[in-house]
């Protein structure tokens, strides 16, 4: 990851390629600004607001202008990000961290770049920090001889405030520096081809993050699995080369408040098995362990955080591949702990692994299950490729989800469990089969899941199908491909958790 420092020096002064700064409007003549930062004197701010209007600059969200610098400043270039209009009540971190996000995003030269946009709060400032990590992400790993200008990240970010030195924003900023790490760690695992990321690879690259972390990893192998009569992971698994896994990562702090399972689907290429997809839709399909990865990530956060709770964290990694020897539809499969499952679509193979293991994750009596995957294509039907679903037996969970992911910026829209749609996955011959209503799929697919999760435990699922991965342009801090989503939530509902210690 990116070097990232704290300054409080004049960001006008520091030697450096690019100088950001953030501009927002005024009055009913839209006059552009640049927000007083308490850094930049007021000179220099109106220098660098009269060549902004000269060429037509716009203070929308997110818009970058690139100027020459004006006097006084010795960056070669500033670049300036549009906030909106700041005034408005519902202005705030999030909004400085999409700007200089984009902002660092779009410069790709290998530069050297320093940020003064205003931040009132430690909170604010981290903000700021955190969105240039996550604009500096760059995935280059395979490029080749042919690649004639790779987009080179920052050489180097400097965060300006007079609150440099100040122990709780050198906190707060260092909390999110954390964070972003791991969400590099988690989008270089979903960009990650194919090819180079079976399950082993996968559990692999777990077993080497964790390394010099208080965190127990074990990994069940294909051995292990049919010894266990981890009937779901095993029947995904059985029609490809790569052999299937299960992760269990384990961090047990000193007088922990709480203990959190977390589970994710490590789907690590879904053609859809025998019920083949059609090409095109196989072609992102590399992103189908972004659950996974995100449970991985997310952990590996919480331990360097010291976040007094005990995490046990389940990944169910497979192939899911067309062959002479994969499951078929009508199959029955005998999944962890018992249940059988009618296989009617074998495109439905994520909530098969999870089925596994919800049911190993309860056998650890946690406080609370939260499962992330990359489930059904009908959550980007009902809410989009931005915003994730969150589904569970308990209000407060579901809540206390989203009001996380509200603090950290990320979307999560809460969708109901219509017991009503359970009928659908009745099966003539086995306990239920995988697939039930076509309409509602998102929500069909949380009941699933639901029939693994131990009476009286609360839990919640998270589709986060299409914000896992962007087949877009680049937008604020989320690059096109892995966008690592669900990392940042999970820190922060585990974070509060603890705080609450509510059970």
């Amino acid at each position: 990851m990116r070097p990232l420092t704290l300054s409080a020096s004049n960001p006008a002064e520091l030697a450096d390629d690019v100088l950001v700064v953030g501009v927002t409007t005024k009055g009913s003549n839209d006059r552009l600004i640049v927000p007083d930062d308490k850094m930049l004197s007021r000179t220099i701010r109106r220098a660098i607001e009269s060549s902004l209007t000269m060429v037509g600059a716009s203070a929308k969200p997110e818009q970058l202008t690139k100027i020459p610098p004006v006097a006084g400043v010795s960056a070669e270039m500033i670049l300036a990000v549009g906030l909106g209009d700041m005034s408005e009540k519902d202005f705030g971190p999030e909004n400085l961290r999409r700007a200089v996000g984009r902002a660092v995003l779009e410069l790709t030269d290998n530069p050297r770049i320093v940020i003064s946009l205003p931040a009132k709060t430690p909170d604010e400032v981290a903000a700021i920090a955190q969105g240039a990590l996550l604009g500096a992400y760059r995935f280059e790993d395979f490029r080749g001889v042919g690649t004639t200008k790779p987009k080179k990240a920052p050489r180097s970010i400097t965060v300006v405030t007079p609150e440099a030195s100040d122990r709780h924003t050198k906190e707060a900023v260092r909390r999110a520096a954390t964070v972003a790490k791991n969400v590099w760690f988690a989008r270089n695992l979903v960009n990650a081809p194919p090819s180079a990321l079976h399950p082993k690879e996968l559990a692999e690259a777990t077993q080497s993050a964790v390394a010099k972390l208080p965190i127990k990893c074990t990994v069940l192998d294909e051995r292990a699995l049919k010894r266990g009569a981890y009937g779901g992971i095993l029947g995904v698994g059985q029609g490809s080369a790569n052999p299937p896994r299960l992760i269990r990562m384990e961090y047990s702090p000193p007088r922990p408040k709480v203990h959190i399972a977390l589970v994710g689907k490590g789907i690590t290429f879904d053609s859809g098995g025998l019920s083949l997809k059609p090409p095109k839709a196989m072609e992102t399909m590399k992103c189908d362990m972004g659950g996974a990865a995100a449970v991985i990530a997310a952990t590996l956060a919480i331990a360097e955080l010291k976040i007094p709770a005990r995490v046990t964290t389940y990944a169910a990694c497979a192939e899911n591949m067309p062959s002479g020897t994969a499951q078929r539809p009508g199959d029955v499969l005998t999944t962890y702990g018992g249940k059988t499952i009618e296989v009617l679509n074998t495109d439905a193979e994520g909530r098969l692994v999870l089925a596994d293991a919800l049911v190993r994750a309860g056998e650890d009596e946690p406080d609370y299950i939260i499962d992330v995957a990359t489930l059904t294509g009908a959550q980007m039907v009902a809410l989009g490729s931005r915003v994730s679903g969150v589904m569970g037996n308990d209000a407060f969970v579901r809540e206390d989800i989203e009001r996380a992911s509200e603090t950290t910026g990320e979307q999560f829209w809460q969708m109901p469990l219509p017991k009503e749609l359970r009928k659908s996955l009745d099966s003539p011959i086995a306990d239920l089969a995988n697939i039930g209503d076509r309409m509602g799929g998102m929500l069909v697919a949380g009941l699933f899941l639901q029939e693994f999760i131990p009476k009286g435990t609360p839990w919640a699922h998270l589709d986060i199908a299409g914000p896992a991965f962007n087949e877009g342009e680049p937008h604020g801090y989320t690059p096109s491909g892995g966008t690592g989503v669900a990392v940042r939530t999970l820190v922060q509902f585990v974070r509060d958790t603890a705080d609450s210690n509510r059970t």
